[in-house]
């Protein structure tokens, strides 16, 4: 995708993404305790949901119906729901 809403905002998830991986290998390199360990991945899994909600939601947008400016009322209620559910399913 060449024209997401911010790629400057998406890309420093993937920057944050990249230091929680980190954070996870060196949990792992010094043998840290399980859970300390589950936490780090359960806020990586978090991350990339959080990463793909706005990657799929500017899709939507973008090549689907934009729900701000659609004159189809019906198309852009479709959208926003659409959204919605993404938003919910991924959290």
């Amino acid at each position: 995708m060449s024209h997401t809403s911010d790629d400057k905002k998406l890309l420093a998830r993937v920057s944050r993404l990249k230091g929680q991986l980190e954070a996870i290998e060196r949990a792992l390199e010094n043998k840290a305790p399980c859970g300390e360990i589950l936490n780090l991945v359960a806020s990586v899994r978090g991350a990339v949901n959080g990463l793909t909600v706005e990657l799929i939601e500017d899709h939507v947008r973008e090549h689907v119906s934009n729900p701000e400016t659609d004159t189809d009322e019906e198309r852009a209620q479709g959208a926003t729901d659409l959204i919605q559910v993404i938003r919910t399913y991924l959290k």
